[in-house]
């Protein structure tokens, strides 16, 4: 880890705690059963701090603080202009500490700070201030125009929703997600990742200083197995929102069947971008290359399979090499770091198991990756970008690998991409790039997905909504306006008329 002589005070005081707690009912709990867990800085492998380790009689505290908070807190009877007033207050406050909350979040997942502070967490208060706005700007009461009755429609708030979240994007995810659920009225419990808890916790300081009343947030940390199972699985929960594999995904599914419990399910992909001929190649191989190292290619819908167009093949291939052997792998501490570790030793052997078992299956290597090694941290989990080649039905071709490498096929004619993209059966997010704008809307529907995006990768405006279907996803999605309705339940009031 970083000398901690250069964390800052705040940062260094929260990682000194013997253990870091959790949050449940306002306050500061540790575990029923007392036991802790590391987290890892994935920069060097050395121990960032103990917490405590939440299991299913912890889960099922937090659930009871959320029921209670949900009915006597005041909170879901608040208007949405008062709770509006606590989600900007919150958002102020995570401006506020941007540096403390960034520097976590850099250290726990490993990804270069300047994305932390840039990018995930002014993302989190953008979250929390637009559904804020949106919902004071929505109407929860509808007249329903029926013949021989007076009929209307009103939404309420569930009650307490349950979030188990991934390690690759841990405060933007808490944002996407409890955004929408706080500004509908209902209560909260999050299970974050074990690998990337802290940043979390921190912000739990957070809702602490904006005089959130007790039982609102909570947030308990621990391991899926044990803790997310058990939220899950909690008959106390109204609604259920996972972001992470198809496996768990399908496991959360069952869980949450059985309660009969509403859930949303944001899983992985295995995002294409299809490159046209008409495009410059050196632009459109920056931008993928940027793609597919930000977070070291730990996004689900980032792009990893390049279709691109036979004519402009060498040119492209020659950038994108060139651009993916610049790419400076450091700990996400260093200034220069454009690409850091994968978030651990597990997740580092998956990516290399992938490289080698793709070119088992007879892919080409075009850029072999492997294994990285950073001076001054020998002990981290890095890898390097790599790129592979060969026939469509290769496992890195078709297998979700979460890591910095990109798998390229040439093409022909546009029916030819499309259906090299459907073939799939994952559908989150591609990509087309094309000048001829007629084309790439043409084929941006034909792609099966939740999002198809034109020349760009990785686009998430609030208000547009982000989801996807098959493996990727079903349940409803974030970031757009019906996430906010999917935390509210509808009832019908109706009156005969004479």
């Amino acid at each position: 880890m970083a000398d901690r002589k250069t964390l800052l005070p705040a940062v260094r005081e929260f990682l000194d705690q013997r253990p870091v707690r959790m949050f449940i009912g306002g306050r500061w709990a540790e575990a029923q059963a007392k036991g802790t867990f590391p987290s890892v800085d994935p920069g060097d492998g050395e121990v960032l701090a103990t917490v405590t380790e939440g299991r299913a009689a912890d889960v099922d505290r937090a659930v009871s603080a959320a029921r209670e908070a949900f009915r006597k807190s005041g909170w879901s009877d608040l208007t949405v202009k008062e709770r509006a007033v606590f989600l900007h207050r919150l958002a102020d406050l995570v401006d506020k500490h941007r540096a403390e909350l960034a520097q976590l979040e850099s250290l726990d997942v490993g990804k270069p700070l300047a994305q932390a502070e840039g990018g995930d967490v002014p993302d989190l208060a953008h979250s929390l201030r637009w559904y804020a706005d949106f919902a004071v700007h929505t109407r929860l009461r509808e007249p329903i125009p029926v013949s021989g009755f007076e009929a209307w429609q009103v939404r309420f708030p569930y009650g307490v929703a349950a979030f188990v979240l991934p390690w690759n994007f841990p405060l933007l995810l808490v944002g996407w997600n409890i955004s929408p659920a706080l500004a509908a009225g209902n209560t909260v419990v999050v299970k974050p990742a074990e690998d990337t808890p802290l940043s979390t916790l921190y912000f739990c300081k957070l809702v602490q200083e904006a005089d959130f009343p007790p039982g609102v947030v909570n947030v308990v940390a621990g391991y899926g197995e044990t803790a997310g199972a058990a939220l899950s699985a909690h008959p106390g929960i109204n609604r259920m929102g996972f972001t992470g594999s198809p496996e768990v995904g399908r496991l959360v599914a069952s869980a949450c069947g059985k309660n009969l419990v509403p859930v949303k399910l944001e899983l992985g992909g295995k995002g294409a971008a299809v490159v046209f001929d008409d495009v410059d190649p050196a632009q459109v191989a920056e931008q993928l290359v940027a793609a597919v190292t930000v977070n070291t290619g730990q996004v689900c819908c980032t792009a990893t399979r390049w279709l691109i167009h036979e004519k402009v093949w060498d040119s492209f291939l020659a950038v994108a090499n060139e651009r993916m052997q610049s790419i400076r792998i450091g700990h996400g501490l260093d200034p220069a770091t454009m690409m850091g570790p994968a978030v651990s030793e597990k997740q580092r052997q998956r990516i290399l198991g992938y490289l080698e078992q793709g070119q088992a299956e007879g892919a080409q290597a075009l850029l072999p990756g492997g294994e990285a090694k950073v001076a001054g941290h020998p002990n981290g989990f890095y890898v390097k970008p790599a790129m592979l080649t060969g026939e469509p039905d290769n496992i890195c071709a078709r297998d979700e690998i979460f890591g910095p490498v990109a798998f390229l096929m040439r093409f022909k004619a546009e029916d030819e991409a499309v259906e090299l993209v459907n073939r799939s059966n994952y559908g989150l997010a591609n990509s087309v790039w094309s000048a001829d704008l007629a084309r790439a809307n043409r084929i941006a529907e034909r792609l099966v997905a939740g999002n198809s995006w034109i020349n760009g990768h990785n686009l998430f405006p609030h208000g547009v909504p982000y989801a996807g279907c098959n493996l990727s996803g079903c349940g409803g999605g974030v970031l757009g306006p019906e996430t906010y309705f999917d935390y509210l339940r509808q009832q019908s009031i109706v009156r005969p008329l004479g």
